[in-house]
């Protein structure tokens, strides 16, 4: 296959070699933010992979940036540190007006402002988004007065600008279902009095967190696009979203493929390597073919993202393969290393506690499987 990614890829590689694996270590164990990577990758461009030139990033197409986000994970880094840098920013693009894309693209573009932070999770909602609890209420003619609760997340405490999804509409006044809900562009270090966040510490190095609003002011001129059709403008990210972490996980079947095709080819055991066995064999090479399969399909998903109109199946069913591909090779690695799979020397468990990650965010794969059967397949909705 084809690559037109090539420099890119090799760029990005080069790059991931300044930060070996002694550097993700030591973060794991401290559960420190990984500073100087994002700065790194930051001063390259590639967190500007899909701003446009106009604005002072890349102008470079998803499946580009889809490629940067592999070649992080595939090389043993960990791209979650920063990865919402590339599509959060696609609401304010798509949907902000041309004062908001002037004042904030260009300065996301440069690194002197981080948008990291999506807060839309709330610990009583989960997923079902449209049931949220943090309300915006108009204040006079200058803003909105936020209070309520968000979790999960990510990054919040390494951002300087929240995108932040709140009901401006009580739920049971709303037109539609769909309707009442409103994004805004939340300045954390001007409100940070109003802000309290809370770190989540979790199985994996994540730097997640929750986040608690009271009495916090947004100006209305922070308001993206109408108020109440929030939730259709943040649809459009987590596609976005949904393709470059389906990337992610490419990156790391292919790590795990690599780590344990070396050793079964290294590790000799009863006067022969491990690797002649079909048992060892046979599950590396079924990992193998799973992650060429769902790596079609990422394809795919950037390639009709990149196209434009509804891309909702293809985004879905690329998080859905690639998140399955990911953690069954990781399953396979450990296997394949036997005890030292457990060996925080090896990195195979670091990498398989992040991997593990996908099958339940940014979205679980049930929720996936039913979306692909009510909106793809015509089945009854059953949520």
């Amino acid at each position: 296959m084809s690559d037109n990614h090539a420099d890119i890829r090799a760029s990005v590689r080069a790059l991931c070699e300044k930060f070996p694996p002694e550097y993700w270590r030591k973060l794991d164990r401290e559960r420190a933010y990984p500073t100087e990577f994002v700065k790194a990758l930051t001063e390259a461009g590639f967190l500007a992979a899909l701003i446009p030139e106009s604005y002072g990033g890349s102008g470079l197409t998803m499946g580009a940036a889809a490629a940067i986000m592999e070649e992080i994970h595939a090389s043993g880094s960990n791209g979650a540190a920063c990865h919402a840098q590339m599509y959060t920013m696609g609401t304010i693009l798509r949907h902000g007006n041309d004062a908001q894309k002037k004042k904030y693209l260009p300065k996301i573009a440069a690194g002197e402002l981080r948008l990291q932070a999506f807060g839309v999770t709330e610990p009583t909602s989960g997923t079902d988004t449209l049931s949220l609890r943090t309300t915006a209420k108009r204040e006079g003619n200058d803003g909105y007065v936020i209070n309520g609760q968000k979790i999960w997340t990510s990054r919040a405490e390494h951002s300087d600008l929240m995108l932040l999804l709140a009901r401006t509409t009580p739920k049971e006044q709303a037109r539609k279902r769909t309707e009442g809900l409103s994004v805004f562009i939340v300045d954390m270090k001007e409100q940070a009095k109003a802000i309290a966040i809370k770190p989540i510490r979790t199985m994996m190095n994540h730097a997640t967190t929750e986040v608690f609003f009271e009495n916090l002011r947004v100006p209305v001129e922070n308001l993206i696009g109408e108020e109440g059709q929030g939730f259709r403008y943040i649809l459009g990210g987590m596609n976005a979203e949904r393709i470059l972490i389906a990337s992610e996980c490419i990156g790391d079947a292919k790590w795990f493929i690599e780590k344990a095709t070396d050793y079964a080819k290294s590790r000799a055991v009863f006067g022969k390597p491990i690797g002649q066995n079909q048992g060892i064999q046979f599950p590396i090479a079924r990992a193998y073919a799973q992650m060429r399969a769902a790596e079609l399909m990422v394809h795919e998903a950037a390639y009709k993202y990149d196209a434009g109109g509804d891309i909702g199946p293809e985004a879905n069913m690329a998080k859905l393969l690639a998140a399955d591909a990911s953690w069954a090779a990781a399953d396979m690695c450990v296997q394949t290393h036997g005890g030292f799979g457990f060996a925080e020397e090896f990195d195979i468990e670091r990498k398989f506690r992040e991997t593990r990650l996908y099958q339940v965010a940014p979205i679980s794969t049930n929720l996936i499987l039913s979306y692909l059967a009510e909106h793809v397949l015509g089945l009854p909705r059953s949520y």
